[in-house]
């Protein structure tokens, strides 16, 4: 999300006990990494002062509302911002009333005086987070004050669906795609904030960050700051895999060892025992998938089990027992692997 050697190194002591996420936030566009062309087509547009009504869309945690953050920061300064700058989050706040009143009161006002030693374009920036979560109506609304108020107000549209967003809106603004981070990069990103904290680290642990997070930096940066709290700073991947909420690689594994080996009776215990544990059916099934998937048994093997995989989510999601849809998961792993050939 950000280059480590241009991180925020110099935190001031209001940012000392914030959350990660927040302390270590990119305060400008430049900072942003692994969004290569996103920053370029930006960087531009601050360099003339000349920003037009933006859409940025991709996965949650991979620096959209950060862009547009470091953006107006960049345009007006901290005072100027207060007043220049209003944020608000759509999926809170969806519905024509709010376009009519809170959108259209802000974006009609005039401009005031540009603070010194800072671009201060002649317009107001209105930024929408979770824009996909407004209805049809709010966005037809909000299509005719982007109309009316352009001269005054430029508009930031965040949103994780483009296609949620009606035609007219984008048709209005230039996107921008924001890609979910590379591991590389995210890696990165979290060695340098575990020198920063002085936590003591495993060689595992930024790879189980990454794995858990999907590419969100986000997630991978609370996941790291949760183990640190929890594990009094020494953080290993075994740690952020129970942080994440998700089992233990080694019970995984063991559970299709004992489905492998016909074992029904012992793999049927061994899933009891993880379902006790506070893991959900959907969990386990998610994660059993992934090994089956990986495993050397023939293709038609693993179609079998996937097929009782999807009607045993079907099943579940109408109120069915997790136990008893788990139990013929087993069964039916069980009985298919005996057609493979041994290894």
């Amino acid at each position: 999300m950000v280059n480590a050697e241009m991180g925020d190194a110099k935190t001031d002591l209001r940012h000392a006990n914030a959350p990660w996420v927040d302390k270590y936030r990119p305060r400008v566009v430049s900072d942003i990494s692994s969004q290569k062309e996103v920053v370029q087509v930006l960087q531009s547009a601050l360099e003339s002062g000349n920003m037009p009504h933006c859409l940025f869309y991709g996965p949650p945690g991979t620096g959209k509302t950060t862009a547009a953050l470091a953006i107006c920061k960049q345009l007006y300064g901290p005072d100027l911002y207060k007043t220049r700058v209003k944020e608000l989050n759509a999926s809170d706040e969806r519905g024509i009333s709010v376009v009519r009143n809170k959108i259209k009161n802000f974006a009609g006002l005039a401009v005031g005086a540009p603070a010194p030693g800072y671009p201060s374009p002649p317009y107001k920036i209105l930024i929408l987070d979770e824009a996909d979560a407004m209805t049809n109506d709010a966005q037809s609304a909000l299509r005719r004050m982007m109309e009316t108020y352009s001269r005054v107000t430029r508009f930031f549209l965040l949103c994780n669906y483009v296609t949620k967003i009606i035609d007219p809106i984008a048709s209005r603004c230039s996107k921008f795609r924001f890609k979910p981070l590379e591991s590389d990069t995210m890696v990165g990103r979290l060695q340098y904030i575990s020198e920063q904290e002085g936590l003591e680290v495993s060689e595992d642990t930024f790879a189980a960050c990454t794995k858990h997070s999907g590419g969100d930096m986000r997630k991978a940066i609370t996941l790291l700051q949760s183990a640190a709290r929890l594990f009094a700073n020494k953080v290993s991947g075994a740690s952020i895999t129970e942080v994440a909420g998700y089992i233990s690689q080694e019970r995984i594994t063991k559970l299709y060892d004992l489905c492998r080996g016909g074992k029904y009776d012992e793999a049927q215990a061994h899933m009891e025992d993880i379902l006790r544990d506070g893991f959900t059916a959907l969990a386990i099934m998610d994660q059993f998938s992934d090994v089956v998937l990986t495993a050397d048994i023939p293709d038609a093997v693993k179609a079998e089990i996937f097929i009782k995989m999807g009607q045993a989510d079907k099943s579940l999601a109408q109120g069915a027992d997790e136990g008893l849809q788990l139990a013929l998961i087993v069964s039916t792993a069980v009985q298919a692997m005996a057609k493979a050939p041994s290894a």
